[in-house]
């Protein structure tokens, strides 16, 4: 069961996209088909998971399943994965973390660039990034957090 926190999240995300577009609201799926897991944000520091997810989302809906939305089409697809890429990156700018925004920045170019070449990587890339996030902090239990989000990212594309 999603945690208060978790729940926000998606409440979040979802809320403001829909406030944003009708269009995103409509893509929005109905309340019990969404899939409110957080897959990399577990990685990083608390203070970036809901800028996290939202960027994750975007590269669900331009290239996977996304847990939220069901675009109606792929050129709607493709607006609404650009929307989240964008709102991620403002949360993240919001926060006054200049490298974390050069870090996701990154990462959404590296894994477009992953895609288009029809190239493997793109979970590592993720996992890269968002315990970079991280720092070099605490890293007790990245690894076997990092496994699962693997294997869940691989859900999504599956």
């Amino acid at each position: 069961m999603p945690t208060s926190a978790a729940t926000d999240l998606w409440d979040v995300l979802a809320g403001d996209a829909a406030a944003e577009s009708p269009l995103w609201a409509e893509a929005l799926l109905p309340a019990p088909e969404r899939e409110l897991r957080a897959i990399f944000s577990p990685l990083a520091p608390e203070r970036f998971a809901l800028a996290l997810e939202t960027i994750y989302e975007g590269y669900l809906v331009h290239y996977g399943r996304s847990r939220l939305f069901e675009p109606a089409d792929e050129h709607e697809a493709v607006l609404l994965g650009d929307y989240l890429f964008a709102h991620g990156l403002v949360r993240v700018a919001s926060l006054g973390e200049t490298e974390a925004v050069a870090v996701l920045a990154d990462l959404i170019s590296h894994c477009a660039h992953l895609r288009a070449e029809g190239a493997a990587g793109d979970g590592e890339a993720w996992v890269e990034a968002a315990t970079r996030l991280r720092g070099s902090g605490d890293v007790e239990g990245v690894a076997a957090a990092a496994a699962s989000a693997l294997l869940a990212h691989v859900d999504r594309f599956g």
